[in-house]
């Protein structure tokens, strides 16, 4: 199913687009989602320098806030979740490496754990992506899938 709508313009200027589409990455004409998880990878790396509570804390506003922040963004642009939206990926990244040791093994399979989740939206993941709409629905399905990458990452680690 296709997101977009002929002459989406989004405009990273504005600050709430310019979160929402992840810093640019989510204007990737291929794989939006994987080069939003990609981009979530350097800021992923600045948070793990806070403690375990801070960090917690950071992954809770971010994905609070990104209910707003992908929401005004879809409405800017009227298409609902579209592809080029990708705080989501950042959100559920950062869920997905909860806890969890830092070493480039962890930070790849963490990467390829959230990408599958998302990507193949398992029950209920695939459930709430169809379900639940606005900066919710955006939000919740990564997040799901942040949950259950996480729940693997601390099986593997």
């Amino acid at each position: 199913m296709k997101h977009t709508k002929p002459n989406v313009k989004f405009d990273l200027k504005q600050p709430i687009q310019f979160l929402a589409l992840g810093f640019g990455s989510g204007l990737a004409p291929k794989a939006p989602g994987t080069f939003g998880t990609l981009a979530a990878i350097p800021l992923f790396l600045l948070l793990s320098l806070l403690t375990p509570i801070m960090y917690l804390l950071a992954v809770v506003v971010v994905s609070i806030v990104g209910i707003y922040i992908c929401d005004k963004a879809a409405e800017d642009v009227g298409v609902h979740d579209h592809p080029a939206i990708v705080w989501d990926e950042f959100a559920g990244y950062f869920i997905t490496m909860i806890m969890v040791p830092i070493s480039w093994q962890s930070i790849a399979v963490g990467f390829v754990l959230f990408r599958l989740f998302d990507i193949l939206k398992p029950w209920p993941i695939s459930f709430i992506d169809k379900k639940i709409s606005g900066g919710l629905g955006i939000m919740l399905d990564d997040i799901l899938a942040g949950i259950f990458s996480l729940i693997i990452m601390q099986l593997i680690f």
